[in-house]
């Protein structure tokens, strides 16, 4: 590999079970999606591309996207896979594949990033394994991205991984899979699980 990767964050959600825009979400002191930007913009990821939609206005009032590209995806009540296609259209010629990340899942950092990226040299698809399954982030080569503009809906990206067409890697990762906020049960966990540390 060349060593140039893009890291994609999908913020674009609409936060319907939750009844505000979870990327404005407080946690440790800032915006819950700028966990995730800032934990992309620290890994070995040399491009990052963003994707928002849902209160997007709000969303770059209040995150900062510095050293980022940011897609605002206007189909993003459709589903994730709207995100990623609007997305891989920023990304860098030079990219030889992508690392996909959720913006609502602070709890993966950037050691687990970039080990993913380590072990991905000859892979086209790869996913993270926890101890209690597997999880993102996710890896994407370049030969797989035309596949990716075909997604649609909101769990394509997880048919495609469980399609059978193209071998998968496992990248083993300690611990269980980090929490993704989806509801306010979720958050409270969330919170709970930051004040025991």
């Amino acid at each position: 590999m060349s060593g140039f990767v893009t890291g994609l964050v999908l913020g674009a959600g609409a936060s319907r079970r939750l009844g505000q825009p979870k990327q404005l979400l407080d946690y440790r002191g800032s915006p819950l999606l700028q966990t995730a930007v800032n934990t992309m913009l620290a890994s070995r990821c040399r491009q990052v591309v963003v994707a928002i939609g849902g209160a997007a206005p709000e969303v770059r009032t209040n995150v900062d996207f510095d050293g980022c590209t940011v897609v605002e995806n206007v189909a993003f009540t459709t589903g994730c896979s709207s995100s990623i296609v609007a997305a891989l259209e920023a990304v860098d010629d030079r990219a030889e594949g992508l690392v996909l990340t959720l913006g609502d899942q602070p709890g993966v950092g950037v050691d687990t990033i970039d080990r993913l990226i380590a072990a991905t040299v000859d892979a086209e698809l790869a996913v993270c394994r926890y101890a209690d399954g597997r999880g993102h982030p996710f890896w994407f080569a370049r030969p797989r991205f035309d596949e990716l503009r075909d997604l649609q809906g909101d769990k394509a990206v997880w048919k495609l991984l469980e399609s059978g067409r193209h071998p998968v890697r496992e990248v083993e990762i300690d611990g269980t899979i980090p929490l993704d906020v989806d509801t306010w049960d979720d958050y409270e966990r969330l919170l709970a699980a930051e004040s025991g540390r």
